[in-house]
């Protein structure tokens, strides 16, 4: 009798692998090829030209980026790591629903955050500017990347190692500070990374608080000096930040992985909170977002006279473009991401998964950046700047649905892939009738968020818009710019509906951690 051995994942026919490989090539350049443009732009033609400098204020640009990204950092490390371990490890009277509410401040941007705060402010004898003010609302807006990363750690790894700790009578802060704070470093790392992401990318808050970064110095050497090579060096600084921040959000998520040790004493572990122990916990999680959802409703509450002042007309205008721009966007995101992900699962080519890889890195790209590298090409071709902007999207947010999708695909068994094709199915007839069933759930979540992204992207639509093509988004910074922050208030709270909505969404896959 002789033994078979295993089958391995069913790969597509030769026939077919050309074509599916061709589709990856296709999806990879047009993701790529902005950023190549930038880069051959930037680096030949200077260089023929006899060099670039920073301009006037280059220097301090990139110093106020700096810093943004250092106090947001360490603001959202503290922040998002105390919620962490107090959600996951601890016990005290409404738990689940605070941590749930750490979801909340990703509804709100920041620049809406920032246009709020400031008319607020301004009505009632207080001047918001400067930079502590910043590090404050992007610390606010973005603690939850951290949160997120470091809760899943303290939920699902060194539940044995805080058992024993807890055994030797090792208090809560011991344990903490001595086991499971080591432990979940890597992780707290890559979510300190993916939140300075945001902080190199933003743009409206910069701007309204008087900070000087990249992203606004890249449009103004672009836009308002007229200097797009000067602009091109300054986007490769942005990158150049940006490249360290993804190579150090890679490395600490594989570092982190090596620590899983199951949760299966998770609760066993947990540290009961009572009395004041248990109040200083309620307000730790709950004064952030709190916060984030009381400055603009606060506002709001404040100035909601202003919304009858506006004609009614332009903001379902306002609306009805910027949701036909997020529709189509996330229609062409959802399909491009659908297809790298099958594609990379049934075929093992290493160009694939590169190109793959490759193609998902749009989302650490600044939008301001993104802007400059699709005009660097639509400029000589006389591409409509509605094409581009769609474009960018694309690139910008296809990571947003492509990594459900992955995970998605890694929980479904090869063998259910074998079993379909040993009965005669086609790669298609696998991906109709097994695959997109399986991956409804992803498929809704990544397109909710990639929804949402679009109607709240800013730096890529203000740079990219065609004229007099004004979105939600861009009319909250425009009138905030203009100190006509109420009449903003309309376009905002759309989008704050929006957020909250693509929020509650994560509710399930934050549950399922817990």
């Amino acid at each position: 009798m002789t033994l078979l051995a295993p089958r391995p994942l069913p790969r597509v026919t030769p026939s077919s692998r050309p074509v599916l490989t061709a589709v990856v090539v296709v999806i990879g350049v047009f993701a790529l090829l902005p950023l190549a443009a930038l880069l051959l732009d930037a680096a030949f033609q200077p260089a023929m030209a006899g060099g670039l400098g920073l301009g006037f204020d280059g220097g301090e640009q990139i110093r106020g980026t700096l810093v943004l990204v250092l106090g947001e950092g360490v603001c959202g490390a503290v922040l998002g790591t105390a919620i962490g371990w107090l959600t996951a490890a601890c016990r005290f009277p409404g738990r689940r629903w605070l941590r749930i509410a750490q979801l909340l401040p990703l509804a709100f941007p920041a620049y809406l955050l920032a246009a709020s705060l400031i008319d607020w402010g301004s009505s009632h004898g207080l001047r918001i500017h400067g930079m502590g003010w910043a590090v404050l609302l992007l610390s606010l807006a973005n603690y939850t990347y951290v949160f997120l990363l470091s809760t899943e750690s303290f939920s699902i790894t060194g539940g044995q190692l805080l058992e024993a700790s807890r055994s030797l009578g090792v208090g809560p802060w011991q344990a903490f500070r001595r086991v499971a704070l080591p432990i979940a470093l890597p992780a707290i790392g890559a979510g300190v990374a993916l939140s300075a992401m945001e902080v190199v990318n933003e743009l409206g808050a910069v701007r309204l608080l008087g900070v000087p970064s990249l992203s606004a110095g890249i449009l103004d050497r672009w836009q308002v000096e007229g200097d797009p090579r000067g602009a091109a060096l300054l986007s490769l600084i942005a990158l150049a930040i940006v490249v360290l921040l993804v190579a150090a959000e890679r490395s600490l998520r594989q570092r982190s992985r090596r620590w899983n040790l199951g949760h299966a004493n998770a609760v066993a572990q947990a540290y009961v909170l009572s009395g004041w122990r248990a109040l200083l916990a309620q307000l730790v999680a709950a004064l952030p977002p709190l916060l984030a959802l009381a400055i603009p409703l606060v506002w709001v509450a404040e100035g909601w006279r202003n919304l009858l002042l506006e004609p009614l007309a332009e903001q379902l205008t306002l609306a009805g473009r910027s949701l036909a721009l997020a529709l189509l966007a996330t229609l062409l995101t959802a399909v491009a991401a659908l297809l790298l992900s099958i594609i990379r699962r049934w075929s093992p080519q290493l160009v694939v998964r590169q190109l793959s890889f490759l193609a998902g890195m749009g989302y650490a790209v600044p939008g301001s950046v993104m802007a400059l590298g699709l005009m660097l090409i639509g400029g000589p071709w006389a591409l409509s700047p509605l094409l581009l902007l769609i474009w960018g999207y694309g690139v910008r947010f296809m990571a947003v649905s492509k990594q459900g999708l992955d995970a998605g695909l890694e929980r479904i068994p090869p063998s259910i892939d074998e079993s379909a094709t040993s009965l005669g199915c086609s790669w298609t007839q696998v991906l109709r009738r097994v695959h997109l069933p399986l991956l409804r759930g992803p498929v809704l979540v990544g397109a909710l968020m990639v929804f949402v992204d679009v109607v709240k992207e800013l730096p890529l639509t203000l740079s990219l818009r065609p004229f007099d093509f004004d979105t939600l988004a861009v009319r909250v910074f425009q009138y905030a710019s203009d100190e006509r922050v109420g009449a903003a208030m309309a376009p905002a709270l759309v989008i704050m509906a929006l957020g909250v909505v693509a929020s509650l969404a994560l509710i399930p896959t934050l549950e399922s951690r817990d």
